[in-house]
């Protein structure tokens, strides 16, 4: 009887936190189809093209958009650990990006923001190895910051929405 209590207790205080579902109402929802209205400009560089096909991966764009998803990139290999003999034994792959969401029917800038995350490599021996882990790091860090990204856009949808819960 007290463990019912308590869940009926708990469920009435986290009904008043303010929380809601950023995807409330699926792929039909507001969310979901004003993201589906946002093309991602062209990114220069090898970093560019893994982070445009990661947010279009994650938008699943519509023929016709509304918005203009624009991101430049900040893509930087720092060693960190040398060795006795001066070579450097790790290395920190950052990867930074400022994104600006437009409205295409006026040109307005409705986010402006930055996101990054970065990995640590180790260098080794081969630098066959090691060219092969600081792409596989620019890989995983393009698919973080782009989830990043789409997760800030679409937090600022939800709250600009005249839609709300």
């Amino acid at each position: 009887m007290r463990l019912a209590l308590a869940l009926v207790t708990a469920g009435f205080a986290l009904s008043g936190c303010g929380l809601h579902p950023l995807y409330s109402g699926g792929s039909s929802g507001t969310v979901a189809i004003t993201l589906a209205q946002v093309d991602v400009a062209p990114i220069e560089g090898k970093a560019g093209w893994l982070m445009a096909n990661a947010l279009r991966d994650r938008l699943h764009s519509a023929a016709t958009p509304h918005y203009r998803l624009e991101v430049k990139l900040d893509d930087k290999i720092v060693g960190l650990g040398v060795r006795r003999d001066d070579s450097i034994s790790r290395e920190r792959r950052t990867l930074r990006a400022r994104y600006q969401l437009i409205d295409l029917s006026n040109g307005a800038v409705l986010l402006d923001a930055a996101s990054g995350s970065d990995a640590g490599i180790d260098v080794v021996n081969s630098e066959y190895a090691t060219i092969a882990a600081e792409n596989t790091a620019l890989e995983r860090l393009s698919g973080i910051v782009a989830d990043q990204i789409i997760a800030r856009v679409a937090t600022y949808v939800q709250r600009t929405s005249p839609e709300k819960p």
